[in-house]
């Protein structure tokens, strides 16, 4: 019926499955990319070689046949024009003792590997050839005949040698003389050759082999190692493994690129394991005091009034906490880059309404100056989430102070100033470390990330994260975004490049 489809029917535009190759032709894939290698390399080398030895055989076959029916025909040709010339008689032909030397016999064969056997009027042998020639009614006749310099050809197979035999007539009736040439030597000749060619083949193919595996091994040995690297990475989990980043080819980019990433691998996993310890080390205090508070809620209608609102309200303040170090090491962990896309931001605007967050929040009188206010390429919540983390700190350590506190925003630089009791010269390299408590801050609430989680937005914007003494009291932190000139004033700082728009 129309619209059925049988079971074997695809649905339109699905993908058509991909067919696996045999089993007996997987099986002979090579085992290894060196031997690919040098089975290409020999392959290439041995196809070069026979079609070059084969073309090499055929041509100088051809010019050794060429060359020796060229030759026959001209001895037949200056056969032919003795007789026509001047009058020859069989016995001016004959070999004897008293035939004189320089004859036209001798000018026959001095040459040549010309065999020569001579023929009286009736077509008998005067003088036989070695071996004896073939006389058939076509010689005799030719014996006979009156006009000089007729002749004829063919091939003749005297016992396993073949001859290509001439005949011409001396004219005249006066008899005939035949040339022969022995076609076997050529052949022979052009077997040793065929022969010394394939031996020299072999030899080259096998040496193209050898040089083919050597070069592979060459090639592919970087890769072996870097291939035994990345095996022992994935099958132990150990990054600080040796990486062969020799050379400047594309196997040592490759080794080098591969190393860059182990680092990065290593760099991250000692920042794991670091914050894992550091956070555990955190959690424990709020932890243990809400299980202390949690045992005395067993008694909490033996207590008085007082001591039951003291409580509550410490169950409050460890529960929230709790619940801001969790949140802030969920944020750090997360690298800061969350679903947030990168944008056009403008820090001014980032600067107003994190104040105006952290006054709801504090109470604190704060005030964002602008100069030059700078559109950066960003993610807006990761930096609003940055300049509130400053404005935090900054009321959290001048808690009872009554100078507004100041945001200013000059270029692609947020700074906040405090008058608290500022920051001592030995904590300014490290108050922006994960978990870092300052001697005179373990007192007061917080988790030690927000400043980490600071540096983190900064460097993950291309700029830094700086902190310095306030002149006349005070102390004076902030970021940049992208590369934005030396901070004479700040002291404990932490660089990154990045870009500016």
């Amino acid at each position: 019926m129309p619209g059925r489809r049988g079971p074997s029917a695809r649905p339109p535009g699905a993908r058509r499955p991909r067919r696996r190759l045999p089993a007996w032709l997987r099986s002979r894939e090579p085992a290894s990319l060196r031997t690919s290698f040098a089975l290409a390399f020999g392959a290439v080398a041995a196809g070069v070689t026979v079609l070059v030895g084969f073309l090499s055989y055929d041509a100088a076959a051809r010019l050794v046949r060429m060359d020796e029916k060229s030759v026959f025909s001209q001895v037949v040709k200056d056969l032919r024009t003795q007789v026509r010339e001047e009058p020859h008689t069989a016995a001016d032909y004959a070999a004897g003792p008293g035939r004189a030397h320089g004859g036209p016999r001798d000018e026959l064969t001095g040459a040549t590997r010309t065999d020569v056997q001579v023929l009286a009027a009736d077509g008998r042998i005067v003088d036989a050839g070695h071996p004896v020639l073939p006389v058939g009614a076509g010689e005799r006749g030719l014996a006979a005949r009156p006009e000089a310099g007729r002749y004829e050809e063919r091939v003749a197979v005297l016992g396993e040698e073949e001859y290509h035999v001439a005949t011409v007539a001396l004219g005249g009736g006066r008899g005939a003389v035949q040339v022969a040439q022995k076609l076997s030597g050529t052949e022979v000749l052009l077997a040793t050759l065929q022969q010394r060619t394939v031996l020299l083949a072999a030899g080259v193919i096998a040496l193209a082999g050898a040089v083919g595996w050597w070069l592979a091994c060459r090639i592919t040995g970087r890769l072996v190692h870097l291939t035994a690297a990345a095996e022992s990475v994935a099958a132990h989990g150990r990054v600080d493994v040796e990486v062969p980043v020799a050379g400047r080819d594309e196997v040592a980019r490759l080794g080098r690129a591969f190393d860059d990433m182990l680092g990065r691998l290593t760099t991250a996993v000692r920042d794991q394991q670091r914050l894992v310890q550091d956070a555990g080390h955190e959690l424990r205090t709020p932890l243990t005091s809400l299980r202390t508070n949690i045992s005395l809620l067993k008694r909490f209608d033996e207590l008085p009034p007082d001591a039951r609102e003291e409580l509550l309200a410490d169950l409050a303040g460890e529960a929230r906490e709790l619940t801001d170090l969790v949140n802030e090491l969920v944020a750090l962990a997360a690298g800061q880059h969350g679903d947030d896309p990168a944008s056009d931001v403008r820090l001014a605007e980032v600067a107003e309404r994190a104040a105006a967050a952290t006054r709801r929040r504090t109470g604190r009188e704060i005030t964002v100056h602008t100069d030059r206010p700078a559109v950066v390429e960003g993610r807006s919540a990761a930096l609003h989430r940055a300049v509130g983390n400053l404005l935090e700190n900054a009321a959290k350590f001048d808690a009872d102070g009554t100078a507004p506190i100041e945001v200013v925003v000059r270029g692609a630089r947020v700074e906040v100033l405090d008058r608290g009791p500022g920051i001592a010269d030995s904590d300014l390299p490290y108050v922006f470390d994960r978990f870092y408590r300052a001697p005179a801050a373990r007192g007061l609430p917080g988790s030690g990330l927000g400043l980490a989680i600071v540096r983190e937005v900064a460097v993950t914007h291309g700029g830094r994260a700086f902190a310095a003494t306030r002149p006349g009291g005070g102390a004076r932190l902030g970021f940049t975004v992208g590369e934005d000139g030396p901070d004479p004033a700040a002291d404990g700082m932490t660089r990154a490049a990045g870009r500016l728009r």
